[in-house]
């Protein structure tokens, strides 16, 4: 077994001085099996080691923000040899006009771009921009995870306490008809969107649809690139498709890990944020760090690796080997209708069923435990293209481990003997049970 006690330290001091005990709450300890939660302290390429000496081949890569690799040395140069001149400054650096110079190339459709720091922030400049356009407040979010840490969507989901009551309705992914209705019935000032998910591709005629309904009723049609951009494809979901979005937001992995975000779209709303206009200005993005060197660096170092090697190609090459070969190993092992990664090759999902064939928290978190004791470390199989076969090799061997001893919690009907500690529970609840610490945890 597998020796935590360091990280187990360490996170109980996290949870002392930071709430939750880590500052994103996808990265809580709540997330993984209880005292098997590692605190990392380096990584290279697809491998992780944790402050125990512990070593793991990583999935998820940065909450998929990173596509290249950890440590991706053409990135890291660049940030190196830019921040020697500094950091942040006073006026803009000629580095923001070369910065939106390359992402205008990638985009197709977007004729300005504005930089920030995080998803949220783009997404939420996006809206407002959208309400000064149309005049109306609504926004008409797709029944999709997330879109941003602001009150007018982390209203909508379980975790809004301390939140105003809200303007955003839902519509259905693939249901053009639960749109049309949204669009007829409220005042809309906008249609938010992934394009595409992990487990949802659009249907023929579906993101068509949406543009039309979205031009016919006068909203804009604002996607969400966080995830597609740069691992559907460098031009994101909106260059696989082909359908234009008045606005788009961008980030994760722009930056390979470095925190860079971006609103893009079209001239005639852009401008409302700027100085070529006639009309009230909005305020669109204003970020001290928005524009510093360091991120802005790595992004165009980012842009010339998509330019000159195909990084999404060697991601999916990595992920159709996983996913074919753990769903050989749960076929083979009789549980494949409880055990099976989907998704598309790029951005896999495993999915953990009980006995009955329900969806399940504890045998998730046993599958996590056992991947964990043998070195893999995800809660998913996102891949990067720094994914080797020896990697994906690594990763079916603890499979095959993980997937008998999942087996016999099905056969006996329960993970009870086999599971250590509590159950993972969802990132976004309304209260911290299941997984509640023990007052004064963490002293």
């Amino acid at each position: 077994m597998r020796k935590f006690a360091r990280s187990n330290k360490i996170q109980d001091r996290l949870h002392r001085l930071v709430p939750g005990g880590a500052h994103t709450y996808a990265r809580g300890a709540d997330q993984y099996p209880e005292g098997m939660a590692p605190i990392l302290v380096r990584g290279h390429g697809a491998r992780v080691w944790d402050r125990d000496g512990n070593e793991y081949v990583e999935y998820g890569m940065g909450l998929r923000s990173v596509t290249l690799g950890h440590g991706y040395a053409p990135v890291v140069d660049a940030v190196a040899r830019t921040i020697a001149d500094g950091v942040s400054f006073s006026r803009p650096t000629e580095l923001e006009l070369l910065a939106a110079q390359d992402f205008l190339e990638l985009v197709p459709g977007a004729d300005m771009v504005k930089f920030a720091k995080n998803g949220s922030d783009a997404t939420t400049a996006a809206v407002r921009l959208a309400r000064a356009v149309t005049g109306r407040e609504t926004a008409a979010v797709c029944n999709q995870p997330f879109f941003s840490v602001d009150d007018w969507f982390i209203g909508t989901t379980e975790m809004n306490a301390g939140i105003p009551s809200v303007s955003t309705v839902s519509f259905r992914y693939n249901d053009l008809g639960s749109l049309a209705e949204v669009l007829e019935s409220e005042q809309v000032a906008c249609v938010v969107l992934e394009q595409a998910t992990a487990l949802a591709e659009p249907q023929p005629g579906f993101l068509e649809g949406v543009r039309g309904l979205c031009n016919r009723h006068g909203a804009l049609l604002v996607f969400d690139e966080m995830i597609t951009g740069f691992r559907w494809a460098a031009g994101g979901a909106q260059h696989v498709y082909g359908v234009r979005p008045d606005l788009s937001c961008w980030g994760k992995a722009m930056g390979n890990g470095f925190p860079v975000s971006a609103l893009a779209g079209k001239r005639e709303y852009m401008e409302l944020g700027g100085l070529r206009t006639d009309a009230d200005r909005v305020f669109l993005l204003s970020t001290t760090h928005g524009p510093e060197t360091a991120s802005l660096a790595a992004f165009r170092a980012v842009v010339h690796a998509y330019r000159t090697t195909d990084p999404v190609a060697r991601m999916e090459a990595a992920g159709r080997r996983l996913a074919d070969g753990v769903n050989a190993i749960a076929a083979a092992l009789g549980i494949a209708d409880h055990l099976q990664v989907v998704g598309r090759p790029s951005c896999l999902i495993f999915l953990t069923k009980d006995a009955d064939g329900h969806p399940s928290q504890p045998y998730r978190t046993l599958f996590l435990q056992e991947l964990l004791e043998r070195g893999v470390l995800g809660q998913s199989f996102v891949t990067s293209s720094a994914h080797t076969d020896a990697d994906i090799d690594h990763t079916l061997d603890a499979c095959h481990d993980a997937a008998t001893i999942y087996r016999k919690a099905l056969e006996s009907g329960t993970v009870d003997g086999l599971l250590r500690g509590r159950p993972v529970a969802p990132a976004l609840r309304r209260i911290a049970a299941p997984r509640r610490l023990p007052d004064g945890a963490g002293r």
